[in-house]
């Protein structure tokens, strides 16, 4: 436990530097960056959870995510770096589903209404159209991929919404904030690209990133600690 607690802390350490990094402008970013999510993994690799299909479900949207923090350092030179990256974050976003999906109660206590989760599904969806089209104009061959990517992140962000009632309060309101992070990092990350450079971009981008990736992890702990 105590060793789960060390990584604990060495994630935020290493998300605090980052955060730093991008808000001073510094360029040790090949060294810090990958600590983020490798110190995660190993926060969620010794916090005692089940063996399992979810767990190792969870460590591959992990690595996956570590990959595309790798391969989006390097977008600059080479564009496919930035496809790559894409992909990989999108193939994270899939196992996040998934593992969504089997982190559920078989009974719900209190669930949302049919109307209620039209309603929020709905609004998550226009989100994701909204910022596609405003987008469109200035994708130009990226147009089909980024489209494909914020439609799993949207259906990432509402599979995480439909948790609640099917596991602790706690748990959903972690996983579905930390889902609605990871939709405004990459919305951040998409107009800054794409559209305009916006001030402090990274500082926002790697802030509201961090956030996501810790709370979908520790909802997740906490529903596999009280299932």
């Amino acid at each position: 436990m105590q060793l789960n607690k060390l990584f604990k802390y060495s994630f935020f350490v290493a998300s605090m530097i980052e955060v730093l990094r991008n808000a001073m402008g510094w360029s040790f970013e090949h060294y810090s960056k990958p600590l983020i999510i490798f110190t995660l993994l190993l926060y969620y690799v010794t916090s005692g959870v089940k063996r399992g299909l979810i767990f190792y479900l969870i460590i591959m949207a992990l690595i996956f995510s570590w990959l595309g923090d790798s391969l989006l350092m390097y977008q600059q030179t080479n564009s496919m770096y930035f496809i790559g990256g894409l992909s990989s974050f999108l193939l994270a976003h899939i196992l996040y589903s998934i593992s969504y999906f089997k982190l559920r109660w078989t009974e719900a206590v209190n669930p949302l209404l049919p109307t209620q989760k039209l309603r929020h599904s709905i609004t998550l969806i226009l989100v994701g159209v909204a910022l596609v089209s405003i987008l469109s104009p200035n994708l130009g061959d990226l147009r089909l991929p980024v489209t494909i990517y914020a439609a799993v992140l949207v259906f990432m962000t509402i599979t995480a919404l439909l948790r609640y009632g099917y596991t602790p309060i706690r748990s959903f309101s972690l996983v579905f904030g930390g889902a609605i992070c990871f939709m405004i990092s990459d919305s951040l990350l998409a107009i800054n690209k794409f559209m305009e450079p916006l001030p402090y971009a990274g500082f926002w981008i790697i802030l509201t990133y961090c956030l996501a990736q810790f709370m979908i992890v520790e909802g997740i702990i906490n529903h596999q600690e009280k299932k």
